[in-house]
């Protein structure tokens, strides 16, 4: 059964290129409402912890340093279809194959430099949004 949250985060490229703004303008106007947000940065462990999933790949140190070279905008979103309206939403990984009016066409640098994490189900989405927010930080 689908849930009506997911969870982002607006990557660094994305916030040294000065994109918050517009990434959240297209967030709230797809209609999704915003129950948590936060500007931070990721220490190395936080980053290993939450990529572990990718552990073992050949890209996941990259990944690791990507994440903690500067800040970012982390946020639990609302919406009907939540995971899956995102995920149409942000576009593919790598911007040369998304869809044109997506996140990732129009702000992401790269693959590697993709703009927007956005959560890829129900269960995962809950499992990143209590990674970085407690239950006090969330609205509803």
């Amino acid at each position: 059964m689908a849930t009506n949250r997911t969870f982002t985060m607006i990557k660094p490229d994305a916030v040294e290129s000065g994109n918050i703004g517009n990434i959240l303008q297209m967030i709230t106007d797809a209609g999704f409402d915003i129950k948590a947000m936060k500007f931070t940065q990721l220490t190395e462990e936080q980053a290993k912890k939450f990529y572990e999933v990718h552990k073992e790949r050949p890209f996941y140190q990259e990944l690791v340093d990507y994440m903690i070279s500067g800040p970012i905008v982390a946020a639990i979103l609302e919406k009907d279809n939540a995971v899956a309206d995102f995920r149409s939403l942000i576009g593919a990984t790598d911007p040369t194959e998304a869809e044109e009016g997506t996140i990732r066409k129009k702000y992401a640098e790269s693959k590697a430099k993709n703009a927007v994490h956005g959560s890829d189900s129900d269960e995962n989405a809950k499992i990143e949004g209590d990674f970085h927010f407690s239950s006090d930080e969330v609205i509803g």
